[in-house]
C-alpha cells in the first residue's frame, strides 16, 4: 500500500490559513483603532493650545479652538474655559471616533494654561 499523505494534506494549509485570518484582522484593527486614539488625543492638544492664547489675547476661543481640530474630529470636539485671574485655562474634549459600530472609547481631554495679554489693544 502506498502513503499518499502530500495528497490528503493539500488542503490543511489553506484551511489553518482560514482559521488564523480573523484573528490576524482583529489585531490590524486593534492598531488601527489605537493610531485612532493617538491621533484624537493629539488633536485634543492642539484644540487646547488653540484655544488658550485666544482666549489670553480675549478672542473667540470656541471658534479657535474647534477650527485647530481636523475637519472629520471637528464636529465631536467641545471646548471649556475657566479664568484663572492673570492666566486663562482651555479644555478640549473631541469624540474618539470607533472603527466598531457599537463601541464607544469616550473622549479625549486636554487642557491649556497661557498667561493673559495685557498689552493695549489697537483699533
Amino acid at each position: 500500500m502506498r502513503y499518499d499523505g502530500d495528497a490528503r494534506d493539500r488542503g490543511q494549509v489553506a484551511l489553518e490559513y482560514l482559521g488564523f485570518l480573523p484573528i490576524l484582522l482583529l489585531v490590524a484593527l486593534a492598531g488601527i483603532q489605537l493610531g485612532l486614539v493617538a491621533y484624537t488625543a493629539q488633536q485634543a492638544g492642539t484644540a487646547a493650545r488653540a484655544g488658550a492664547r485666544s482666549a489670553s489675547l480675549d478672542e473667540d476661543y470656541q471658534a479657535a479652538c474647534v477650527g485647530a481640530v481636523s475637519g472629520g474630529l471637528a464636529d465631536g470636539t467641545a471646548c471649556s474655559r475657566a479664568d484663572l485671574g492673570e492666566a486663562v485655562r482651555v479644555t478640549a474634549a473631541v469624540h474618539i471616533p470607533s472603527l466598531v459600530p457599537g463601541w464607544d472609547f469616550g473622549e479625549a481631554t486636554r487642557t491649556a494654561t497661557m498667561p493673559l495679554d495685557h498689552r493695549p489693544r489697537s483699533t
